[in-house]
């Protein structure tokens, strides 16, 4: 393990590996609902594939700019998110007689919003400055909370809009209620796990690698430190 995981593109053969995987069992599952009559299946799982080339649109298009510093961890969530979401869900709903796992997806989106949204907080910072823990954990965990929300505000629309039933919602009932409140408190709930998890990874508490990002977070900690004595100085040496 060297400096070479805090570069820009830098990703592991293991994860590398795990994206092929997930993107082949994703065409596999499309293919299989093709030939059994289900179109929408077929394209959801290309639109799915798609969205799993995230990260590698970030580096191609991203540029000079903050996007290409995204972490491949983000990415390889996603994957498996979209994976357990578009493939696990749909056919346990299509092909099953157990609705409840959107539950599930609930909680895994509300974690992995978190997960990004700390990284990215980090991320647009820059590389010479750091940015506290502290504060890169209360921005995930309320733009989490906000794409939670920001997600029933769209099946609310589409229910009144098109006349769908995403919400669950009937005449003379609080099961719309219910299920609403449900959906944004299991993703909450997801929201905080990923916001403490991502925190002490990030920081060298948990991890396979946490002494090397323990010894990054201090370094950069560190240089802090160092900026805030020699700016005292400056000012100091003015007076």
């Amino acid at each position: 393990m060297t400096e070479d995981r805090f570069e820009s593109g830098y990703i592991p053969l293991s994860h590398q590996i795990l994206w092929i995987v997930l993107r082949v069992l994703i065409l596999i599952w499309g293919i299989y609902g093709l030939f059994h009559g289900s179109v929408v299946e077929f394209l959801e799982a290309i639109f799915a594939i798609i969205f799993t080339h995230l990260w590698d649109f970030f580096q191609i298009l991203g540029g000079y700019t903050f996007i290409t510093r995204v972490d491949y961890t983000t990415q390889s969530m996603l994957n498996i998110f979209i994976f357990i979401g578009v493939v696990v869900g749909s056919t346990l709903n299509n092909r099953t007689e157990f609705h409840h796992f959107d539950l599930v997806t609930h909680f895994f989106a509300g974690f992995i919003a978190s997960w990004i949204a700390y990284d990215l907080a980090v991320v647009v910072q820059g590389k010479r400055r750091r940015l506290s823990p502290a504060v890169a954990g209360m921005f995930s965990i309320f733009a989490a909370c906000f794409i939670a929300v920001g997600w029933e505000m769209y099946e609310f629309t589409m229910d009144r809009v098109y006349g769908l039933q995403l919400q669950n919602s009937m005449p003379m009932s609080d099961y719309g209620l219910t299920d609403t409140m449900v959906d944004i408190i299991m993703s909450s709930v997801g929201a905080v796990a990923g916001m403490f998890l991502v925190a002490f990874f990030r920081n060298g508490i948990l991890g396979r690698h946490k002494k090397l990002y323990k010894q990054r977070a201090q370094k950069l900690e560190e240089n802090e430190q160092l900026k805030e004595k020699l700016l005292k100085e400056y000012y100091k040496n003015r007076k």
